[in-house]
């Protein structure tokens, strides 16, 4: 769990775990409010991103992360991704839980949008 976690709380680094992110810039300081930059791999319809960090607690392994703007259809996005310790075949594991809240897009469905 402790380093699943190394890398979910790396609000700088998002490209170690989502793999369609090439790069992030940092605005700030990794306390909350602080801004990141994200370019997104070809392939995706977005090229950018501008996310705050709403929330980071070490002690609950909780990251909380809000879209501020770019060049996608994303309007009202916030998400919360929780880490816990699973057992998995009897064996200890990592259970990673993302959730999150947007609008979904006028012309598009709940499908398309999620």
């Amino acid at each position: 769990i402790d380093i699943v976690w190394s890398l979910v709380r790396r609000f700088d680094e998002p490209q170690k775990y989502k793999p369609f992110i090439s790069e992030c810039t940092l605005r700030g300081d990794l306390k909350v409010g602080t801004l990141r930059e994200v370019n997104v791999k070809t392939g995706l319809p977005a090229t950018t991103s501008t996310e705050r960090l709403e929330l980071l607690d070490d002690e609950q392994r909780v990251l909380g992360v809000k879209i501020v703007g770019g060049d996608h259809r994303l309007r009202n996005y916030s998400s919360v991704i929780t880490v816990h310790p699973e057992t998995i075949n009897g064996r200890p594991g990592t259970l990673l839980v993302e959730t999150f809240t947007v609008d979904v897009p006028e012309g598009n469905t709940i499908e398309e949008t999620c």
